[in-house]
């Protein structure tokens, strides 16, 4: 029997969020904002511990992997791979448990006697605060990259997507993949995931950006990313789109797309192509009743984004499928989806 051939490869820190309602306490004491992604320091170190006393809900995490279960949910069986590294406990086995649901085939890198990486969420309304520890998930290795679980999936996959997250220790192996991908006339795709990796991981981000074909964020993330890097006007989606869009690139012959997007108010989407014409799409606004959880809504929208464009979608379709999986997570608990699946292409 033959192995499957997989379409999309992604890589991310493994992560089961711990989800706690009504934080309004814990980010006074433990010095958080409300709608926020950080690596945890020493100070946050009892938040852990403390959370797990009360009420808490356990949903599969990581936002490379959200947004590769996002993918998996819209693509036939056996797509889609995700790799990033585990430890050999309870929460890599949840981990697993989700991933299979959504059909996507993990190929972790498991550490044994360590613990599986978690983010603390605490929700506030609908503003979500994300504090990481990133355990196991630290310790990937580019040499599982050559592994016989890994390396087939590279060769195999059209589209490789990356979590701005991973920057923060795995920059040689995205690098190395990216460069690969490049090279070989296939789509790279990175998410920029969080205001800080912008602010203080400028210079990973441009190791891997010249590789890069299409570039996800959120409002937030272009503001940091335009204070970052001197832009005139920080709160100009487009303005910042174009200025990424038209970074260097190591394939001309594709132009690159970058995608703003702005919650339930609209997405913004610039092409180096034609960098001066930003395209905006408006979103189907939801009711205040029928938002349960942000959580992971960003990594939906990445998921149905790459899901779309699989399957030959053009950029305004990518968009909806985007739009429509974005809100199917945000009417539920944590990054998840309907279930029994629900056709959006």
């Amino acid at each position: 029997m033959s192995s499957p051939s997989y379409q999309l490869f992604a890589i991310g820190n493994p992560l089961l969020d711990i989800q706690v309602t009504n934080g309004e306490e814990l980010l006074k004491k433990y010095d958080l904002k409300s709608n926020d992604a950080i690596l945890a320091e020493a100070k946050h170190a009892p938040l852990y511990e403390e959370i797990v006393k009360g009420k808490v809900t356990y949903v599969a995490g990581g936002a490379g992997q959200n947004a590769a279960r996002g993918a998996a949910y819209v693509l036939p069986p056996d797509t889609v791979a995700y790799t990033g590294c585990v430890g050999d406990d309870d929460f890599a086995e949840q981990l697993k448990i989700a991933n299979a649901r959504e059909g996507l085939a993990h190929k972790y890198l498991v550490k044994k006697g360590e613990k599986t990486g978690a983010c603390a969420v605490i929700l506030t309304g609908h503003d979500r605060s994300l504090v990481t520890d990133l355990r196991a998930a630290e310790k990937f290795e580019k040499s599982w990259l050559s592994s016989p679980e890994v390396a087939p999936v590279i060769e195999s996959a059209k589209v490789f997507y990356i979590e701005g997250f991973f920057l923060t220790h795995g920059t040689e192996s995205v690098v190395e993949v990216a460069k690969k991908f490049s090279e070989a006339g296939k789509v790279s795709v990175i998410n920029l995931s969080a205001p800080f990796i912008a602010q203080f991981f400028g210079v990973q981000l441009q190791q891997v950006l010249p590789y890069i074909d299409f570039v996800i964020g959120n409002e937030s993330e272009a503001e940091a990313w335009a204070s970052a890097n001197g832009l005139p006007n920080k709160n100009d989606n487009a303005a910042t789109a174009k200025a990424i869009a038209l970074l260097p690139k190591s394939n001309p012959s594709r132009p690159r797309t970058v995608i703003i997007t702005e919650g339930p108010k609209s997405t913004t989407v610039v092409s180096s192509a034609d960098p001066d014409n930003a395209k905006i799409y408006p979103v189907t606004p939801l009711s205040d009743s029928e938002i349960v959880d942000t959580n992971g809504a960003g990594d939906a929208f990445a998921g149905g984004f790459l899901g779309a464009y699989i399957s030959g979608k053009d950029i305004d379709g990518c968009i909806e499928v985007g739009h429509k999986l974005g809100a199917m997570c945000v009417q539920s608990i944590g990054p998840q989806f309907k279930w029994p699946k629900v056709q959006v292409l």
